[in-house]
C-alpha cells in the first residue's frame, strides 16, 4: 500500500492568519511552521495546544513571525518538545526577529506571554540543515528523509521535501520564482509529480503586470527621492530581518550610483546584530553576490550609506532635515515604526511607503484598505521610572517579598537538615547524644537551664557509617611524568552548554553579543511603569504601496503548479476568494485531486499508487547484467514474486525462458546541449522555430505527449526530418550516441 499521509490545518486556511499545519506521514507527526501574528492573539493557538503533545518533529520554513512566532509560547505553555529543524539563516534571523518583537512590546506594555529566556530555550533546540541536505530521521521516523530547498522569499527560506518509500510530500508556501538582488529564485519547479504538494493561495488573485527588476527599483527610488527633495521624510515600516534586506541593497546601490546625500537609517532593537549575521550568510544568497565576494571580496552588506540605530535615544538624536527611516514593525502595531508614524503622519510633505501588505487587523492594513487623508485612533504608550510614593510602595513590596522568600528558604533548609540527621542517628553509637533522653543528671548541664539541642551541621551530610560527624576529605593525587604534572586538556575546554547558558543568563543573542538598544532595556533594573493614552492622529502624509513582498504572483503560481503537476494538491493560507479561485483553476489544469481543508479538518491524501518492499534474492541478482548510465546502473530484470521465511515479498528467477525485450532508449536530451555537441563535431547548427536546424537539410524537434500535464514530465519523442542523405545518417548517429540503448 502507499505511504499514509494526512494533513490537518491548525491555523492559516481560508484567511491570512499565521501558518501552522500538522502533517502525519505513516503515523509520524510533523508540525510544519508554528506562526503567530503581530497582535499575539492566544486564541489563534488553541488548535495547536490540543495537538502539541503529539508532535514528533517541527519544520520551520521562514524567519518571520507568521511562520515561527509562536515557538517560544508553544514550548512554554503547551509543552511542545519535539526536535526542530530549519536552515541556519532561519534560525539566526528568526531569533533576532523574536528578540525585536519582545523588546518592542516590553517597552510599551507589561508583556508576559514569553520572555527572552523562553526565546533562547526555543531556538537553542533547533537543528540546522543546509540546502538540499538529506537528513534521515531515526526512531519513530525511521525511513523518513527531510530536505530543505530554496524558496526565494526570505534569506534561508525553505521549501521542505519529505520523502518516505520513494514518495515525496512537498511543503512550499511563500515561494518566489524571480531572482532578486540578494536571493535566487525558488527550485520548486525542479520537483516533478510529487505525491502531495502543500502550497498557499495567498497571491492567487494578485496578477501584477510583469516589470523588470531594474525598472521596479528605479520607480521605488524615484518616489523616495521626490519626497526628500520636497523637504519631506520617508518612513518604510519593515520587518526585522526579512524583506528589509532587499530594500537595504536597493537603497545602498542607488544612493551610491546617484550620489544622493540624504541620510538613511535602519532602526530596530537588533539592527546591528542583524547586519553582522547577514554578512556571514553570503553562501545562502544570490549567485551574483556570492560571485562578487569570490572575485573581489566585496561583501554586499558592508553598508556605507545606511546607519544602524538600536535605541530610542539614538533615534531622538538624529539631525533634522529630510531622511529615510526603515523601522520595525511592518504592521505599525508596535516598535519604532509606530512612534515615527504618529509623529510624521500630520505633515503633508512626508511619505509612508509600504512594501508589503499589512497583517489582517493591524494599523498598516487599515491604512492600506482606506488610504488617507483620514483620522485614526492610536494608543501611545511608554515606560517611565517610578517616583515618589509609587517608588516607596514598590520598594516596600519588594522588601516584603524578599523577606518571605528568605524565611521560606531558611525553613526548608532547616527541615532538610533535621531530616538528614534523623536518618543517620544511631542510638548504639556512644558519641551520639540522644536529645529525647530526659536523664535528670543532664538537665542542669545546659546553659541557662536548657537541654542539649540537635547538632546542626551546615554544608554536608555525614555518612551513616561515621561514628561522629566528620568533614569530607578528598586526596587529590596528580599524575607526574619527567616533565612535571600531567595536564588534561579537557579540563580547560569550555563546553558549548556552558556558553549557551552564559548567553542565556545575559539575555543576549547566541554569541553573547547585545545591541546597545537591547542591552539598555534588558539590563535596566530601574522600577518603572507603563502609561498609555489614546490619540486621534490626522493622517495627511502620502501613503504608497509598492510590492516588494518577494512572492510569486497568481500567474506565476499557476504556471509553476502546472509544471510540478502533483498527484494531489492541498491549498492553504489565502483569503476565501483566492483559495476557491486557485482550487477551481487547479482542478481544470493541474490535477483532479485538489483539497482546501478547514481548521482542524483532517484530510487523507494518501497516494493511490501502491508501493511494496521486496527482497531481491541472491540467485536472481547473480544472473543480472548491469550497464552503467551516468551515476546509475540499469538492467532488465525478469522475475517471479515469492515469499521469504519472514513472509516478506521476494523476487526469484523465473522458471521459464524470459521473453524478448524491445529496445529502449534511456536518457534525457537537452536541445541546447545537443546543439553544442553538434557544433563541436563541425556541424553547422542553429535554433529555428523551436526546432534544431542541422546542416542544410536535417531538422530535429522535441515533441511531448499533449495530454500529459506538467510539461516535460511525460513521454517525449525526438523527430528527425529530412531526406535520406549522408547528413541525415550522420546526425542520427550523433543523436543515438547521446542515449543508451538497453
Amino acid at each position: 500500500m502507499g505511504t499514509s499521509v494526512q494533513v490537518t490545518p491548525l491555523c492559516g486556511v481560508y484567511n491570512e492568519n499565521p501558518l501552522s499545519y500538522l502533517v502525519s506521514i505513516d503515523g509520524f507527526n510533523f508540525l510544519i511552521d508554528c506562526g503567530w501574528n503581530d497582535l499575539f492573539d492566544p486564541s489563534l493557538l488553541q488548535p495547536l495546544s490540543r495537538v502539541a503533545s503529539t508532535v514528533d518533529a517541527v519544520l520551520l520554513s521562514h524567519s518571520d513571525t507568521l511562520h515561527l512566532g509562536a515557538l517560544p509560547y508553544a514550548m512554554k505553555q503547551f509543552g511542545l518538545s519535539a526536535p526542530f529543524y530549519s536552515t541556519e539563516p532561519v534560525h539566526r534571523l528568526g531569533l533576532l526577529t523574536m528578540y525585536d518583537h519582545y523588546l518592542s512590546r516590553k517597552q510599551v506594555s507589561d508583556f508576559d506571554l514569553f520572555s527572552l529566556d523562553d526565546i533562547d530555550a526555543a531556538f537553542q533546540s533547533i537543528a540546522r540543515l543546509t540546502y538540499s541536505q538529506n537528513y534521515h530521521l531515526s526512531g519513530k521516523g525511521e525511513g523518513i528523509v527531510i530536505a530543505p530547498h530554496v524558496a526565494g522569499h526570505l534569506l534561508g527560506g525553505t521549501v521542505w521535501k519529505i520523502t518516505k518509500d520513494g514518495e515525496d510530500v512537498i511543503y512550499a508556501v511563500d515561494f518566489n520564482r524571480r531572482k532578486e538582488k540578494h536571493l535566487n529564485g525558488t527550485v520548486l519547479e525542479s520537483f516533478v509529480r510529487p505525491a502531495v504538494l502543500i502550497t498557499d493561495a495567498y497571491n492567487a488573485l494578485n496578477n501584477q503586470p510583469p516589470k523588470p527588476q531594474r525598472e521596479r527599483d528605479r520607480d521605488f527610488v524615484e518616489i523616495i527621492s521626490k519626497t526628500l527633495e520636497g523637504g519631506g521624510n520617508v518612513l518604510l515600516p519593515v520587518d526585522t530581518a526579512g524583506r528589509v534586506l532587499e530594500l537595504l541593497l536597493v537603497l545602498e546601490e542607488n544612493w551610491s550610483l546617484k550620489s544622493l546625500n540624504f541620510p538613511i537609517y535602519f532602526v530596530t532593537y537588533v539592527s546591528a546584530s542583524t547586519i553582522d549575521y547577514v554578512k556571514s550568510f553570503l553562501e545562502w544568497m544570490s549567485d551574483a553576490i556570492a560571485k562578487s565576494f569570490e572575485t573581489s571580496r566585496d561583501n554586499a552588506f558592508l553598508l556605507k550609506n545606511i546607519k544602524l540605530l538600536t535605541s530610542k535615544s539614538e533615534l531622538d538624536s538624529v539631525p533634522d532635515g529630510p531622511k529615510v527611516i526603515l523601522a520595525s514593525m511592518a504592521s505599525l502595531e508596535a516598535g519604532f515604526s509606530h512612534d515615527i508614524f504618529v509623529e510624521w503622519a500630520a505633515d503633508v510633505k512626508n511619505l509612508v511607503l509600504f512594501t508589503e501588505r499589512g497583517q489582517f487587523g493591524t494599523l498598516a492594513r487599515m491604512l492600506q484598505a482606506d488610504p488617507p487623508p483620514k483620522a485614526v485612533k492610536v494608543t501611545m504608550s511608554r515606560r517611565v521610572p517610578l517616583t515618589g510614593e509609587e517608588l516607596i510602595a514598590y520598594e516596600e513590596e519588594q522588601n516584603r517579598l524578599k523577606k518571605e522568600e528568605a524565611l521560606k528558604a531558611s525553613l526548608i533548609k532547616e527541615e532538610e537538615s533535621k531530616a538528614s540527621l534523623a536518618t543517620d542517628v544511631n542510638s548504639s553509637d556512644p558519641m551520639v547524644i540522644d536529645t529525647h533522653n530526659k536523664h535528670p543528671s543532664l538537665d542542669g548541664l545546659g546553659q541557662h537551664g536548657s537541654r542539649f539541642r540537635d547538632v546542626l551541621i551546615d554544608g554536608f551530610v555525614p555518612p551513616s557509617s561515621s561514628v561522629a560527624p566528620m568533614f569530607p576529605f578528598y586526596d587529590n593525587t596528580s599524575d607526574w611524568d619527567d616533565f612535571g604534572e600531567v595536564i588534561n586538556p579537557d579540563d580547560y575546554v569550555i563546553k558549548d552548554e556552558d556558553m549557551d547558558q552564559g548567553a542565556t543568563r545575559t539575555g543576549g543573542d547566541m554569541d553573547g553579543k547585545l545591541d546597545e538598544g537591547s542591552a539598555s532595556l534588558i539590563l535596566d533594573t530601574t522600577p518603572s511603569k507603563v502609561i498609555s493614552n489614546e490619540l486621534t492622529v490626522q493622517v495627511k502624509s502620502s501613503l504608497v504601496y509598492m510590492d516588494y513582498e518577494g512572492r510569486s504572483d497568481g500567474r506565476s503560481v499557476k504556471s509553476i503548479l502546472a509544471h510540478v503537476a502533483p498527484l494531489k494538491l492541498v491549498l492553504v493560507h489565502g483569503s476565501a476568494e483566492a483559495t476557491e479561485h486557485l482550487k477551481q483553476h487547479c482542478l481544470k489544469h493541474v490535477c483532479p485531486h485538489v483539497y482546501a481543508p478547514q481548521i482542524e479538518e483532517t484530510i487523507d491524501v494518501t497516494s493511490d499508487l501502491c508501493a511494496y518492499k521486496v527482497q531481491l534474492s541472491e540467485k536472481l541478482m547473480s544472473n543480472v547484467l548491469f550497464k552503467k548510465l551516468g551515476d546509475y546502473e540499469i538492467a532488465w530484470v525478469d522475475a517471479e514474486v515469492g515469499k521469504t521465511e519472514n513472509d516478506m515479498l521476494s523476487l526469484l528467477p523465473i522458471s521459464t525462458p524470459a521473453p524478448p525485450h524491445k529496445s529502449v532508449v534511456v536518457g534525457d536530451l537537452k536541445m541546447a546541449d545537443f546543439k553544442q555537441f553538434l557544433a563541436s563535431k563541425g556541424v553547422k547548427v542553429e535554433f529555428a522555430a523551436g526546432a534544431l536546424r542541422c546542416g542544410e537539410y536535417v531538422t530535429l524537434r522535441k515533441v511531448g505527449v499533449a495530454s500529459q500535464k506538467g510539461g516535460g514530465s511525460g513521454t517525449q519523442q525526438i523527430i528527425i526530418e529530412g531526406p535520406l542523405c549522408e547528413d541525415y545518417y550522420k546526425i542520427r548517429e550523433y543523436l543515438y550516441s547521446q542515449f543508451y540503448l538497453l
